[in-house]
This record gives C-alpha cells, sequence and structure tokens, in this order.
C-alpha cells in the first residue's frame, strides 16, 4: 500500500476549517478536478492528467474523520482519503492521508508509476490547503 499524506496549519477555528472541508463539491475542486459530482455518500471525480482521463467513483463514508472517502470504481485496486483536524496555536492543523495499491490497469499502470502518482496527489492535496487558508484570510 502506497501512501500520501500532507499536514498544514490553517488559521482559523476547527469548525470553519470542519464546514469547508465538508462542504465536499468545492473542496474536491479546489484540488483541480476537471469534473466533481456529488450525489447523497456517492463521489465522482474525473481529472485529465497527461495524455489520460481519470475517473473514480468514490464513497464518502462515516468515521472521525471530518471526511473520508473511499474508492467503488477507478483505476486502483483500492484507495482511501481522509481528512482530520485538530486545534493548534495560531489555527487548525489538517491533515490529509491518502492511501492506495497498485493500478488497476495494465496499460496504464506501466505507464503512470507510483511516483507520478504520489507527485500529483501531493499537488492536489497542496492545492486544496490552500484553497482553506484563501477561504480564511
Amino acid at each position: 500500500m502506497e501512501r500520501v499524506s500532507l499536514t498544514r496549519t490553517v488559521p482559523a477555528d476547527p469548525e470553519t476549517v470542519t464546514d469547508l472541508i465538508t462542504d465536499v463539491e468545492p473542496f474536491m475542486l479546489a484540488a483541480g478536478f476537471d469534473e466533481v459530482t456529488l450525489d447523497g455518500d456517492n463521489l465522482g471525480i474525473m481529472n485529465r492528467v497527461g495524455l489520460f482521463e481519470i475517473e473514480l467513483d468514490l464513497e464518502i463514508v462515516e468515521t472521525d474523520a471530518v471526511l473520508r472517502y473511499e474508492q467503488r470504481q477507478g483505476i486502483f485496486e483500492s484507495m482511501m482519503t481522509e481528512y482530520t483536524v485538530a486545534a493548534v496555536d495560531g489555527g487548525t492543523e489538517v491533515t490529509a492521508t491518502t492511501e492506495y495499491s497498485a493500478l488497476d490497469l495494465p496499460v496504464l499502470g506501466e505507464m503512470i508509476d507510483s511516483t507520478v502518482i504520489s507527485r500529483q496527489r501531493t499537488k492536489e492535496l497542496e492545492k486544496q490547503f490552500d484553497w482553506l487558508v484563501e477561504q480564511v484570510t
């Protein structure tokens, strides 16, 4: 299982940050995805990465995390992302963690390795963190 995790302090209280994260569509669009659809707990994202168009069918799962979603269908054998918040001096510490296992598409798997996925996911999470900071400053 591969893992990408980032943490940043957002200069706002945990309730404000939680509200921004749980407003799922704009929060997911902030990652730079080309399309985001939300229907109840069903979350769909589509993103063009280089020559490829990647679609993921995700499910929002209730946990102790502020937001957690897991892949139902997509390019990974499995994929999960969760966001947690904690009050700290100066605001709220937000941690986003994505865990995934192997690509489930043989041809694509040869062209997009773990390094590319990790780099892309890091950029997406950084954009979401930037958006959170922009919303509160």
